[in-house]
């Protein structure tokens, strides 16, 4: 099971990995999560006390590691150094575990169409690219709006792609548009889960505006995740509203993968 999950900025997909993350854990799967997003903070979702966040460090600030692996400093660009570096050793040398979930952050690098390549970028692209192609049990990846870390070479071992969405039109736009660039990759396996939504209205309007992708379920508006970001314990535990929800989506995918 590997689930890609982004959105437009703000919409809850860290929220979204970090429940799914722990019900998979719950139910005794073996969880890699990835934090992909440049502004890393699925470790606070989950609820990691500050001693084992202080032990993970995003790989792309790994200057001595990246050195080692690529043969250039980090922030250089041109020159010679390997562009397909060893990383098959980095889920296991620093993924963080906590509650049965183990947390990897990969940290941000420009990996859009700039048409530069330095040696962070091929660290993380390479890092990906084995992250798609191992054999976790469950691997979540909460990335941001955009389908800039897959390829066509690794498409094909994403089981879906969630979007997460609030009931606005400018995050349905968001969301089109990510359709269009998983679409325009091979990526057909695209699902909606609705956010923040506050009543039956709200849900009907993104049913009836979902561009084109099948709802997987709906996430209630519920100050209680501010609110447990504020006290610094997992929203798992702290909503158990969310948490139900999750669980639902979770065995939706799981029949509409198998």
């Amino acid at each position: 099971m590997k689930l890609a999950i982004s959105g437009k900025g703000g919409v809850g997909k860290t929220t979204l990995s970090a429940l799914l993350a722990q019900v998979y854990a719950d139910a005794g799967r073996d969880v890699l999560a990835v934090d992909a997003d440049p502004s890393p903070c699925l470790a606070g979702a989950l609820g990691y006390p500050d001693e084992l966040r202080a032990q993970l460090h995003p790989i792309s600030e790994m200057e001595t590691l990246i050195e080692e692996r690529t043969g250039a400093k980090p922030g250089t660009t041109g020159g010679f150094f390997t562009i397909n570096p060893r990383v098959d050793d980095i889920p296991e040398r620093f993924a963080v575990p906590y509650r049965g979930v183990r947390l990897l952050e990969m940290g941000s690098v420009d990996l859009g169409g700039s048409g530069c390549i330095c040696p962070e970028s091929a660290m993380l692209k390479t890092l990906f690219t084995h992250l798609l192609f191992r054999e976790d049990d469950v691997l979540i990846l909460d990335m941001y709006a955009g389908v800039e870390h897959l390829g066509r070479a690794t498409v094909d071992f994403v089981d879906a792609m969630i979007v997460v969405v609030e009931p606005t039109r400018r995050s349905l736009g968001t969301a089109r548009q990510i359709k269009k660039l998983a679409e325009d990759i091979g990526l057909k396996r695209l699902w909606l889960v609705g956010n923040k939504v506050r009543d039956e209205g709200e849900a009907a309007f993104l049913y009836e505006q979902s561009p084109g992708m099948p709802v997987l379920g709906m996430l209630p508006a519920d100050l209680g995740v501010q609110q447990a970001d504020r006290l610094g314990i997992p929203v798992y535990d702290h909503v158990p509203a969310l948490r139900q929800t999750a669980e639902i989506i979770a065995q939706s995918l799981e029949e509409q993968i198998s």
